[in-house]
């Protein structure tokens, strides 16, 4: 591609909005267009990324024995209503009629579509395994749209269903697919972690997801310093913690007078007893399809509450604050909850199971139990809801976790019958019993993929693309396009890489030499060869994006050096 003849225009300021640096350069460096809040135009450098990524993610698929489909981008609600999601996925779900009143969404994703695309046409189970995917447009109708293609609303996204006659065989594909993924984020060149995660709204019994390791990340995730294990902090569990200083002794259980202390901080201060050793509550108002309740949450005073986790265990649909005026019309004294004698629902944390002499709300104003023993309290009543911290244990090896920043480009589910059921897809198993389908469900961010890979590989020059996803191999540079002999050799030097197969654009602009190497560093391209004064010399200049190191190259022969530089 000859510069002076492409569609690149790059920017000297970035959008007032834009705070990462993906989000600049990339606007910056002419790949995307903001057309509208969350919504992107790819320009030319930009499709090429995306296509790259596109191919890297359907070669690695096909090989794992997946088959692409294309379904539709509008999605009917009657299948969203079949699935129980029309209304419990919230107002990120794009909901619309046309114009004879029909209901429709623009898909998040194709859960209910593939079900729908399956059902009567599998209908034995020796037409199992099947794993069919599509790389197409999604929408999620974001509250808060940002970070330009990091949390926009329309998205291109790989999403893979695969149907199973067992749990077993589901499990198997769900591990073939963890592969499948790792060799896809290998080969776009980025350094990247599977991590267990939170099922959220797609719903299933396990996830992991893929977090490219990044300082900007929006997910925090905990990484064991010794082993494999890594998690999401909202899935991510602990060994039972060492208690970090001895207990304290109480002779009795009895209420103490506390005045005006309600925080953790200002009661240890008070009791001198380390926070560990108190009970903190949390209250929550649960909302429901049909009905919401206050949930009182219940951990230890050195710890946090996990909203994701004390999610999942209520099996609201939402968490939302709880106003004191509410807390009072229940009966609930805000800031002297105790786990006693509550007319609400109550879940503690795991790590106060058998728990005796702590300290905890008293129900009463400016009074607080001590001695408080749960070591009679129902076992139903225990869930992990703790938030995981730094310098935790590891549940595999006891070493200790510490936490990074990650943005998820993939997650992958194992769904179970979670959709089969409820759509009433059916298959006749090896006894001619009609059984729902056992599912998994895998998907990838193929454009976040674009703004994740600068996140993770760039400086405050502008973009260093990974080689396998970069617009251009080579940015082929004339210093002085005036100049006759340097024109002539760059000429010749870029018909021969192309007919070698190079990827290579060849800066021909009648440009300053300084706005040239500009672009160059804030597009990206791995490598700029410089054909300039030198040439006099029989000398041509290679720069590396990376590291910014120049070497001065013979011109005679220079042909060849390219070609088994980027072969490699």
């Amino acid at each position: 591609m000859r510069w002076s003849r492409s569609f690149i225009y790059t920017l000297k300021d970035a959008p007032k909005d834009a705070v990462l640096p993906s989000h600049q350069y990339l606007v910056r460096g002419g790949f995307i267009q903001q057309v509208a809040s969350g919504i992107y135009n790819f320009l030319p450098l930009g499709k090429i990324v995306l296509e790259k990524i596109r191919s890297i993610v359907k070669e690695e698929l096909d090989k794992a024995g997946c088959i692409e489909v294309q379904l539709g981008f509008v999605t009917p609600c009657e299948l969203w209503e079949e699935s129980g999601r029309f209304r419990k996925y919230g107002k990120e779900l794009l909901r619309f009629k046309d114009r004879k009143d029909n209901c429709f969404v623009l898909g998040p994703t194709h859960e209910e579509m593939m079900v729908n695309l399956v059902r009567g046409k599998v209908t034995s189970y020796k037409q199992l395994p099947l794993n069919l995917y599509q790389i197409g447009l999604k929408f999620r109708d974001e509250a808060r749209p940002r970070f330009g293609l990091l949390r926009g609303r329309e998205f291109l996204m790989k999403d893979g269903y695969s149907f199973h006659e067992s749990y077993e065989d589901m499990q198997r594909e769900y591990a073939l697919m963890e592969e499948t993924y790792k060799k896809i984020f290998t080969r776009l060149g980025l350094e990247f972690r599977a991590v267990e995660a939170d099922v959220g709204a797609i719903g299933g019994s396990a996830s992991k997801e893929f977090m490219v390791l990044a300082s900007s990340g929006e997910d925090t995730i905990a990484i064991c310093s010794q082993c494999e294990y890594a998690a999401n902090v909202e899935a991510a569990k602990r060994k039972k913690p060492t208690p970090p200083a001895e207990a304290p002794e109480f002779s009795n259980f009895e209420p103490f007078y506390t005045p005006n202390l309600t925080s953790i901080e200002e009661l240890s201060d008070f009791f001198k007893v380390h926070p560990y050793y108190f009970v903190k509550a949390v209250a929550k108002k649960a909302l429901y399809d049909d009905h919401e309740e206050i949930v009182l949450f219940f951990l230890r005073g050195s710890d946090e509450l996990q909203e994701a986790k004390a999610l999942r265990v209520t099996g609201a649909n939402e968490l939302v604050d709880v106003s004191e005026e509410e807390l009072e019309n229940a009966g609930i004294v805000p800031g002297f909850i105790a786990p006693y004698e509550q007319n609400c629902k109550i879940v503690l944390d795991e790590d106060l199971r058998g728990a005796k002499g702590l300290i905890c709300g008293g129900n009463k104003k400016d009074y607080h139990l001590i001695g408080a023993d749960l070591s009679h309290f129902d076992e139903t009543l225990f869930a992990d809801i703790a938030e995981v911290k730094e310098g935790d244990l590891c549940p595999e090896c006891g070493a200790k976790l510490k936490l990074t920043k990650g943005i998820e480009v993939g997650h992958i589910f194992q769904l179970g019958e979670r959709y089969s059921k409820a759509m009433n897809a059916t298959f006749l198993d090896k006894d001619g019993k009609a059984r729902p389908f056992v599912m998994g469900t895998y998907g990838i961010g193929v454009s976040r993929l674009i703004a994740a890979a600068i996140e993770q590989n760039h400086d405050e020059r502008g973009c260093i693309w990974p080689a396998s996803i970069a617009p251009y191999k080579l940015d082929l540079i004339v210093s002085n396009i005036k100049d006759e002999e340097q024109r002539n050799f760059a000429e010749q030097l870029y018909h021969e890489l192309l007919e070698a197969g190079i990827e290579v654009i060849y800066d021909d602009r009648a440009d300053r030499f300084g706005s040239k190497i500009k672009d160059f560093e804030l597009i990206g391209f791995p490598y700029a060869l410089i054909v300039g004064k030198g040439l006099k010399e029989g000398k041509v200049q290679l720069v590396e994006r990376k590291s910014l190191e120049k070497r001065e190259i013979p011109a005679d022969g220079v042909k060849d050096y390219i070609v088994e530089l980027l072969s490699k």
